[in-house]
């Protein structure tokens, strides 16, 4: 009886642990099939234009998965994030920082980094074509005739950035600027900053001389030169920042292996092929697709913890 009473209590407490295990906020059951799939982006530029290049996407993907596809252009990286969490997006195309929120917040998986072309030193928008990379740079522009020449001369000017969330846009730069001595948030710097919908919109803030800095992603000249060939000369870096990881393809916590496995053959093939390379390549400049891990992202989350004292 005593022995009875020991494994009643054994399975009460093995039965306790589970539950409790079952209810931890970030423990999600990932065996989520999709009957539609929801692809999102975040805007690195003209959110209008951008959907517009990457909705072909829906045939192709609807091809390769045998379900539905709609994609769409969210607002702001933190709306896509919330989106994911609250299962109204099942794929998202997410920059390293909001990846890390995004999984940190609800379990989301990286399944997937782009590959882009490297470019020929950390000043130039010029491609190096010789070889694919798994990383790129964040950059501080100002203009060339402005007299700023370092971080310490950004004090007492107004630098347009993007959402705070954003890798190239706000985290590396900031913190590259507090390593150096330049805290921006510090009120006795006197520096404003604006937020603006996009790194082209930063280059033109800065062309325009409505800002006197902007912090992007390196070769965001590259978006405008169409309309204003005089950029490249007119608007130049700073200060070029440490690598970063690369883009992700990252999909909501609860997606099944299997699925997650589909969706990352999926993108890979379609990068390969003649009509999807083009569409990922006008989107975000991704020539192609490598395997990921969460891992890969432990240096952003180094870099977060320093934005943090941002504020202190």
């Amino acid at each position: 009886m005593k022995s009875f009473k020991k494994i009643l209590f054994s399975a009460a407490l093995i039965a306790g642990a589970v539950i409790g295990f079952a209810q931890k906020p970030n423990d999600v059951q990932a065996d989520y099939v999709p009957k539609k799939l929801t692809v999102q982006f975040v805007p690195s530029s003209n959110a209008e234009s951008m959907e517009a290049k990457a909705k072909p996407l829906e045939k192709l993907l609807k091809k390769e998965l045998g379900v539905p596809v709609k994609v769409s252009v969210s607002t702001d990286y933190n709306t896509i994030v919330e989106a994911m969490g609250s299962k109204q997006v099942d794929v998202g195309f997410l920059p390293p920082d909001a990846y890390v929120l995004a999984h940190k917040q609800y379990n989301s998986k990286v399944i997937l980094q782009a590959l882009r072309y490297g470019y020929k030193n950390n000043q130039s928008d010029e491609l190096d074509k010789s070889k694919l990379v798994n990383y790129y740079r964040s950059q501080i522009l100002v203009r060339k005739d402005s007299g700023i020449k370092n971080l310490d001369d950004l004090k007492g000017k107004k630098i347009a950035v993007q959402d705070t969330t954003s890798t190239a846009g706000w985290i590396y730069p900031a913190v590259s600027m507090y390593r150096k001595g330049v805290n921006i948030n510090d009120k006795k710097n006197k520096i404003k900053t604006v937020v603006v919908k996009g790194h082209d919109q930063g280059v033109i803030s800065v062309l325009n001389k409505n800002t006197d800095a902007a912090f992007v992603f390196q070769g965001a000249r590259n978006l405008v030169k169409k309309d204003s060939p005089e950029v490249e000369s007119k608007v130049v870096p700073i200060y070029t920042t440490a690598k970063i990881p690369n883009d992700t393809i990252t999909v909501r916590g609860d997606m099944s292996p299997k699925w997650q496995k589909k969706i990352q053959n999926a993108f890979k093939k379609i990068a390969k092929t003649k009509e999807g390379h083009k569409i990922v390549s006008s989107v975000y400049s991704h020539e192609g697709y490598t395997d990921s891990k969460d891992s890969n992202f432990d240096v952003i989350r180094e870099y977060d913890k320093t934005a943090e004292k941002l504020d202190k």
